[in-house]
């Protein structure tokens, strides 16, 4: 899928005008016009300590806000992301939060709307050309918080050749392939005048399909793996929204099309409440892996190489 680009001048200079100089290791929130949207996107980006005197370009990181959130999530998640910074455990990076209201990070489908697109086209061209970013996967990365965590899972999962990592934490997922298997207690939280301004109405079964993330993992597992993109998850064994099934979901069609990720299934730890702060460093720190990888370790190389020969002949004998 390609998206659109800025057609006039007139709407790129409208872009440079609301282009914002950030005092680095400051938050400051802007507003972006589009006519994606029936208003302008509101958004908040924090640069790191030492911006303004590096020449260096930085990998740029989406903090995906949850179904109650806005762009203030960023202001809220900074010390973290500072304390991380400080720990050498992520690397030094822009950061940046739009403001998605309640919308699954969704294009809807009567068209009014489209939060996906926007994201990753408009919105991320204007912040390539604003600040000084990695271009391409290797420079994009998402973190996302439920509804966020569910954005991020789908937009890896379509377009993984655009992205370098994604952390989804207690996604906002469903645990089946097909509308028709849905079960009301999959989505009892969300409701169905919420569905239908997204999904169409009336309800369109194909479009769901077309965007939910374990469909799209379950067709396309080739063109992901060889993406290389990397894929972190997370979720209680408590989540008061029943987001355990629909992840461990997830997980299973990942693993069963030999899609590699990370997966915990943290024992103890609901959706919300003192878990999520350390859960959520952990999910920075998975994308600070991926960004700045551990040099290789000789220890682990050796053991593979030892037991290799063994691996061959094993898995050329018959199953009796």
């Amino acid at each position: 899928m390609s998206f659109p680009r800025p057609r006039h001048l007139a709407f790129v200079a409208l872009l440079l005008a609301f282009s914002i100089v950030l005092p680095a290791g400051q938050l400051v929130t802007g507003e972006m016009p589009t006519n994606l949207l029936p208003h302008p996107l509101k958004f908040a980006v924090l640069l790191p300590d030492g911006y303004e005197s590096s020449q260096a370009a930085f990998p740029l990181v989406f903090m995906l806000h949850g179904g109650d959130g806005d762009n203030g999530f960023l202001k809220r998640t900074q010390p973290m992301i500072k304390r991380e910074w400080a720990a050498g455990t992520l690397p030094k990076v822009v950061a940046v939060t739009p403001d998605a209201q309640r919308s699954f990070y969704m294009d809807y489908k009567d068209g009014t709307q489209k939060w996906e697109t926007l994201i990753l086209g408009p919105f991320l061209d204007y912040l390539r050309k604003t600040y000084r970013l990695i271009d391409g996967p290797k420079g994009t990365y998402l973190l996302g918080i439920s509804m966020g965590g569910m954005g991020a899972v789908r937009m890896g999962m379509k377009y993984p050749n655009r992205i370098g990592g994604i952390a989804a934490l207690e996604p906002g997922l469903d645990p089946v392939l097909r509308w028709k298997d849905e079960l009301p207690r999959y989505r009892f939280f969300r409701p169905q005048e919420l569905f239908e301004t997204i999904f169409g109405k009336p309800f369109d079964a194909a479009y769901w399909e077309a965007n939910n993330p374990a469909t799209i993992a379950n067709n396309n597992p080739d063109r992901i793996r060889s993406s290389g993109i990397a894929i972190y998850m997370d979720v209680g064994t408590e989540d008061a929204f029943g987001l355990n099934e629909a992840t461990e979901f997830m997980h299973q069609i990942l693993w069963k099309n030999n899609i590699k990720h990370e997966y915990r299934l943290i024992y103890g730890a609901d959706h919300l409440g003192r878990t999520l702060p350390p859960r959520t460093a952990e999910g920075l720190r998975f994308l600070g892996r991926v960004i700045n990888p551990p040099p290789p370790d000789p220890v682990a190389e050796q053991l593979h190489k030892t037991l290799a020969p063994q691996r061959e002949k094993a898995e050329k004998e018959p199953w009796h």
